[in-house]
């Protein structure tokens, strides 16, 4: 996985995914899945079985919404080992993950570019 070669763009908040999923997909959710519960991924199950009557924007926004949430899981599994350097360089003698993040987006300037990337897709700035 090459975090730096991704796009500079953010990833998708859960919150924004949400709403993106609700916008472009409520109508069919209302048609195909009415009266199952959210957990548990059903929602996600009935729109795979009835993919053939699904909407257009909503495969789209499925396909969007998941690989955005994938990536920025993916960053924050990764952020240690792509920021370990700069976290050793710029932010040496800091205990807390929470004060080493903080101290690596203070010091963005001087953090390599991967890791700000990484910090970036993690949906932490």
């Amino acid at each position: 996985m090459g975090l730096a070669g991704e796009t500079s763009a953010q990833t998708m908040s859960y919150a924004d995914a949400v709403t993106k999923l609700a916008s472009d997909c409520g109508a069919d959710i209302q048609k195909l899945c009415k009266g199952l519960n959210l957990g548990n991924g059903r929602i996600a199950d009935c729109l795979q079985q009835n993919a053939a009557q699904v909407s257009p924007s909503c495969k789209a926004s499925l396909s969007t919404v998941f690989q955005s949430i994938t990536q920025r899981e993916q960053a924050q599994t990764a952020y240690e080992r792509v920021c370990q350097r700069d976290m050793s360089k710029s932010c040496s003698g800091i205990k807390g993950d929470g004060f080493v993040l903080a101290c690596l987006i203070k010091k963005q300037p001087r953090v390599s570019d991967e890791c700000n990337q990484a910090i970036t897709n993690a949906g932490w700035r």
